[in-house]
């Protein structure tokens, strides 16, 4: 007999018609889908608006979840397919994801810092930006990483590797400037 996680038990529930069970689901993981929309748009409006969407897609769609993956990562896969759908559309006018100091801070670090790597990895190219995001800030495995975007395992860890690359050496520049202006020391 196949014991199913807590997600999992949920997701047949709710696919059966309970929404106390879509309700819990939605609870528990709307906060990592806003987050993945966030970072994958730099735009606040815009992930909560895609993060509201998703949540109203997967309602109508949550019957087709059938158990073969964890239910967090077909969740994840419905998100990045989403988001990256509505990036594909032609697009208005966006908030930067700096202009709100008030949103959480992911990495842990001081304001100016975390603006800096977060303008670094607006500089990444898109391929590389989301698989940096998946893998180093979500906490994805590549098997995951390349399930979810169609990729090889190997383009995966590619991807990563250069765009760790690219990171360091736009951390690096802007290091140079902010030190030849003498902010730092």
């Amino acid at each position: 007999m196949v014991v199913l996680d807590k997600d999992e038990q949920q997701a047949r529930l709710a696919g059966e018609g309970d929404m106390q069970s879509f309700e819990e689901l939605y609870h528990r993981h709307k906060l990592r889908v806003y987050s993945l929309c966030l970072r994958m748009t730099h735009n606040i409006t815009e992930a909560e608006d895609l993060t509201q969407e998703i949540f109203c897609l997967l309602f109508r769609k949550i019957k087709s979840f059938n158990g073969t993956s964890r239910f967090t990562t077909w969740l994840y896969r419905v998100t990045v397919n989403f988001v990256l759908m509505h990036l594909r559309k032609p697009k208005m006018q966006t908030e930067e994801i700096t202009e709100n100091l008030n949103i959480q801070n992911p990495y842990g670090m001081p304001a100016v810092e975390r603006i800096t790597l977060e303008k670094a990895i607006s500089q990444l190219s898109y391929s590389y930006r989301i698989v940096f995001l998946l893998h180093d800030v979500e906490g994805y495995k590549h098997p995951e990483i390349a399930q979810l975007l169609g990729y090889s395992v190997g383009t995966s860890k590619f991807q990563l590797h250069m765009a760790r690359l690219k990171l360091r050496t736009l951390l690096m520049r802007e290091k140079n400037i902010t030190d030849s202006n003498g902010t730092y020391g």
